[in-house]
């Protein structure tokens, strides 16, 4: 595989749980998760000075990212969210907002990452904050040649209309799942079929790809002329922290290692399972899971 560069654009947060507290944050653990499979995974973001971004960038930095471009914020704190598993593994979050996270800025180092990336991967959370907001579409528009990759995330009131429909014009690829799906089929009055929903989506921003996730229901990943329909994988689920992070970050190096359709689902899948099986968010996968 040819060693893709894809960034990880967005949120840096503690997940804090009943007896413990773990990094994560999507694009984080999207940019954790292309290094882990043999990419070259960096996280752009925000971090407080204060206990918890020094403990942040710690840990990043140890489990083998770049951190040059996760910037200090000498105001605000570093982002925390309160997350709750429920009796299946399948977690819930809140979201504390003014954090650091919320005040993303790019310095030149940042722009010439973006003018180098093989893909970037981004959602709605971090564009809550018209600060982060502006600074995630001047990385995108400084990317021309990356695969542009919009992992819905909708989380609370944290998101509107205008912010996902200027999402998806950015974007090359949606990843979203079939709770994000009935939300958007509710705001643009699209067909009630899933598929329906993701051609009429695709058709509409000339999207390359949309990927549902649909949990024990298994995925779906459609393309302009194909789609590949694989069901749930059984696995003793420890919690779903990062799954959905790990399939996206799959998907992509395959997606840009040429991999067809079905080859680059079944792996992205097989990733998220054995991630589901793991707590949190950025444990060590498996060489054997690798995009070779």
């Amino acid at each position: 595989m040819t060693h893709h560069l894809a960034i990880g654009l967005g949120e840096i947060l503690w997940d804090v749980l009943p007896d413990s507290r773990m990094l994560g944050g999507a694009p984080a653990n999207f940019a954790y998760h292309v290094n882990a499979l043999g990419g070259a995974g960096i996280p752009v973001s925000r971090v407080g000075d204060d206990e918890l971004g020094r403990e942040a960038l710690s840990v990043l930095a140890t489990s083998g990212l770049n951190i040059d471009s996760v910037s200090v914020d000498p105001v605000h704190p570093t982002g925390t969210v309160d997350a709750r598993i429920d009796a299946s593994g399948v977690a819930t979050y809140t979201f504390p907002d003014d954090v650091a996270w919320d005040f993303i800025t790019l310095d030149a180092d940042a722009l010439n990452l973006a003018a180098r990336a093989n893909a970037v991967c981004f959602g709605t959370l971090a564009q809550r904050s018209g600060v982060s907001r502006s600074a995630i579409h001047d990385f995108l528009r400084a990317a021309p040649g990356a695969l542009k990759i919009c992992d819905i995330n909708l989380r609370q009131n944290f998101y509107s209309r205008a912010i996902i429909t200027c999402s998806l014009e950015l974007a090359d690829v949606l990843k979203i799942n079939d709770d994000e799906l009935a939300i958007l089929i509710d705001m643009y009055s699209l067909p009630r079929d899933e598929k329906e929903a993701l051609q009429a989506l695709m058709n509409r921003h000339w999207l390359k790809l949309c990927v549902l996730t649909r949990g024990d229901r298994g995925s779906l990943v459609i393309s302009p002329d194909a789609a590949s329909d694989l069901p749930g994988t059984p696995v003793k689920v420890t919690d779903t922290i990062g799954a959905g992070d790990s399939f996206t970050a799959a998907l992509a190096l395959a997606y840009l290692d040429g991999w067809d359709l079905d080859a680059l689902h079944r792996r992205a899948a097989e990733v998220a399972a054995y991630v589901c099986t793991q707590p949190g968010a950025m444990p060590k996968v498996p060489d054997e899971l690798r995009i070779k």
